[in-house]
């Protein structure tokens, strides 16, 4: 597990390199639209191969609703917050998302309840945010948050995975919302862009590696851990994603790499790692502060 984790986080963390990249031969959703067309084409391949089953009617409805989420809304999120803010600093604040699922998981997850260390996780992580996005008047501060709303769609995705999709094919679930969200991409493109497609071998390479590598295959694989583990916990992993973003933007992008932006990198990273803490501290939140009241 912790191998697929690993390759996961080097796939996702280099792609922000390749969508930043892509956006400057297409229009930035329409690129993130015909990466998951061809994400979802490869897959509906493999189910064919594998004769996988259409999707229950009682199922179909969350494939949709996950598709917009985690696929829709996620990636025009980031591939507009591309435009005006770093790779690195956009992976940082996408791959927040194990802070937001860890505070979702203690209210709708039975047994995955907030301990002290998760807490205290999550407010280092949130200082971090805050750091990591250098807000100073006069600056782009939409941007940031935008990336950052990304996050908690992500989170909100895994949520309904976690407690409705259990049990479901793995392949099955990511191409029917790989597809629902390409289809909301293009619509969005459709309505809101201006400009067209520049088609060369290089437009061809980003949308293969994009597609197929940071899509099709790593979206499956993201499905199969998370079928797999606690929801906090499978998210322990991606913790690495926004350091090989940050590298990557900076050796790839000549990105900047200010002071604040490593501070706030490093808080993030510090409190995903406490969210995420094996063993440690086992006394949940709400009974801290039921101890409290009996104190006093």
């Amino acid at each position: 597990m912790k191998g697929i984790m690993l390759f996961l986080c080097l796939i996702w963390g280099f792609n922000f390199v390749i969508m930043k990249m892509g956006n400057d031969l297409f229009p930035p959703v329409l690129f993130a639209a015909y990466r998951f067309l061809l994400g979802t084409i490869v897959l509906f391949g493999l189910s064919l191969l594998k004769r996988t089953p259409m999707p229950a009617k009682g199922q179909l409805k969350w494939y949709i609703l996950c598709g917009l989420l985690q696929t829709t809304y996620f990636n025009i999120a980031i591939q507009i917050s591309l435009n005006y803010i770093s790779a690195g600093l956009t992976s940082v604040l996408t791959y927040s998302m194990p802070l937001f699922l860890s505070v979702l998981a203690h209210y709708f997850i039975p047994g995955e309840k907030l301990t002290l260390n998760k807490t205290i996780g999550i407010l280092i992580g949130i200082i971090g945010l805050f750091l990591a996005m250098d807000i100073h008047l006069g600056g782009t501060i939409w941007a940031p948050i935008l990336a950052l709303s990304s996050a908690v769609t992500w989170a909100l995705s895994s949520l309904i995975f976690k407690k409705k999709l259990q049990g479901c094919d793995n392949v099955q679930f990511t191409t029917w919302q790989m597809g629902a969200g390409a289809a909301g991409l293009f619509l969005y493109s459709f309505c809101f862009e201006s400009g067209t497609a520049n088609w060369n071998v290089m437009a061809v390479l980003y949308l293969l590696y994009s597609g197929v590598l940071a899509s099709a295959l790593a979206f499956v694989l993201w499905s199969y851990v998370l079928s797999k583990t606690e929801a906090s916990k499978a998210s322990v992993s991606l913790l690495i994603v926004p350091v090989v973003g940050t590298l990557s933007g900076f050796l790839f992008l000549n990105e900047e790499l200010k002071v604040i932006t490593l501070l706030g990198i490093s808080f993030v990273l510090v409190g995903i790692w406490l969210v995420n803490l094996p063993g440690g501290s086992r006394i949940t939140l709400s009974r801290l502060l039921a101890s409290t009241d009996k104190k006093n």
